[in-house]
């Protein structure tokens, strides 16, 4: 019998298989798809020669993630590269607020009356990412905060609406880098833990930056898959499970899927149907004969752009799409990893990617109102396209199925269900059955490629499997 069987090769079951087999279980991971990696792939979506991310591009708690750090990723061909600039967000004016590796520069950016403000914002937690990130990336009941006083300073922040945060600053340079960093969460400004969410972000770049993978994201699962072979697990891709009885016997499951997925494939019934699946996005991917021709010079040097200038209109956006209405002037979160690892396209091209929010299962085409937004702040961007790959949600809900409705971020992140994923729970990545638990972004501490929420439910395994061994 093995120990423990994981359903789901996305960041998060690859980083649960790693973590068990280090720990001497014997471990089997199936997946649905040809390849694992889930949203950490890399494919030529438009042209030869254009290495695209079907979703996750740039990962700005990957290169700080505890559970990643703790591996020896980079000797399975992991290498983290940087742009010049984590994150730049244009205005129509020319001007950009910039996210910079350096917090003097971010400030400076944002302009004499809140340059200070930021600097008192960041400051108590600069130089202290690493006790961060183990603290809040991991549920409380795992042990006491290794940093309590700094954990307690975080905590009184982290629960805030960036909308509340935002009251800090008079201009809107600020206001708008803070609340496009806070609509990573795919929620509006309103929602509790958008505000720490967005700080989180900004500390994220100031302390490892926003890499991407060289290569492609694909490069972070290949290494989680050769690790965990070289620890003496089993990979098995192209295969669809639809009841537990198909799996072979185990001491336990864990399922990297959506939880309504794992409600089904392990017979739980109702156990997740006030689970919420929040908006969608609508992405598009580009081969570009050029650069972006950026008017914010500062854009043209960053690994992330932001384009939606106000933080009233970033809201405007976000509501839209959670009250089911179409996009009119979408918020854009856009990636253009050629800046820092030419060799993703062939020489001189370039490829770049765009969303949108949307509401969930939207079956229209957002193209025209997302290219229209990217030529208000780099005129002339259409004429370099070579060719565009285009997704709606239900593109991207085939593409994995854990984005449910195209909903990329498994999950409402917004109210209680922000930090109460994907209930409430002593051990959220324990189900009814005592042998069954879930690891995917639906859990603590929520999406991202940072394995944290594999690292955490194998730590819920473990501790199970420990206990069952001495009764």
């Amino acid at each position: 019998m093995l120990d423990v069987v994981v359903v789901g090769a996305g960041p998060n079951g690859l980083t649960a298989a790693v973590e068990l087999a280090r720990r001497g279980c014997a471990v089997a991971l199936y997946e649905a798809g040809d390849t694992v990696g889930g949203g950490a792939r890399t494919e030529e979506l438009t042209l030869p020669g254009f290495r695209h991310d079907p979703c996750s591009a740039v990962h700005p708690f990957g290169a700080g993630s505890p559970a990643f750090n703790a591996m020896p990723l980079s000797r399975y061909g992991l290498e983290w590269v940087h742009a010049e600039l984590p994150m730049a967000h244009p205005f129509p004016d020319g001007t950009a607020a910039v996210l910079a590796h350096s917090v003097g520069e971010t400030a400076a950016s944002l302009g004499s009356r809140d340059a200070g403000t930021y600097r008192r914002l960041v400051a108590p937690f600069m130089g202290h990412w690493d006790a961060l990130a183990a603290d809040f990336l991991r549920p409380q009941w795992l042990g006491l905060p290794g940093d309590p006083a700094r954990f307690a300073r975080f905590a009184l922040l982290g629960p805030q609406p960036v909308a509340l945060l935002n009251r800090r600053f008079r201009d809107e340079k600020a206001r708008g880098l803070l609340a496009g960093l806070a609509a990573h969460a795919v929620s509006g400004p309103g929602s509790l833990t958008t505000g720490g969410l967005a700080v989180m972000f900004a500390l994220a770049a100031h302390a490892h930056g926003w890499p991407v993978a060289r290569g492609g994201s694909q490069a972070i699962s290949d290494a989680l898959a050769g690790y965990l072979r070289d620890l003496g697990g089993a990979i098995h891709t192209g295969t669809v499970v639809k009841r537990l009885d198909e799996l072979p016997p185990a001491r336990a499951y864990v399922f990297d899927t959506s939880p309504t997925a794992l409600a089904r494939i392990a017979g739980l019934g109702n156990a997740y149907d006030r689970f919420r699946y929040g908006p969608a996005v609508f992405k598009i991917d580009y081969a570009l004969s050029g650069p972006v021709p950026w008017t914010a010079k500062d854009a043209r040097r960053a690994g992330t752009v932001h384009v939606g200038p106000s933080a009233r209109e970033i809201a405007t956006a976000l509501n839209r799409a959670a009250r089911g209405q179409a996009p009119e002037v979408p918020f854009l979160i856009t990636a253009q990893p050629t800046v820092a690892d030419p060799g993703r396209a062939p020489e001189g091209k370039h490829i770049f990617w765009a969303y949108g929010h949307v509401p969930n299962g939207w079956d229209g085409d957002a193209t025209d109102v997302i290219e229209r937004q990217i030529e208000r702040f780099a005129p002339g961007f259409r004429d370099l396209v070579l060719a565009r790959a285009v997704a709606g949600p239900a593109e991207l809900a085939d593409r994995n199925a854990n984005y449910v409705g195209g909903d990329i971020a498994c999950g409402a992140f917004d109210g209680l269900q922000s930090v109460l994923r994907p209930k409430l729970a002593r051990v959220p990545y324990a189900t009814a059955h005592p042998a069954v638990f879930l690891c995917s972004a639906a859990t603590t501490p929520g999406p991202g490629v940072h394995g944290m929420c594999g690292h955490n439910a194998a730590r819920a395994v473990w501790r199970r499997l420990r206990v069952a061994a001495r009764t």
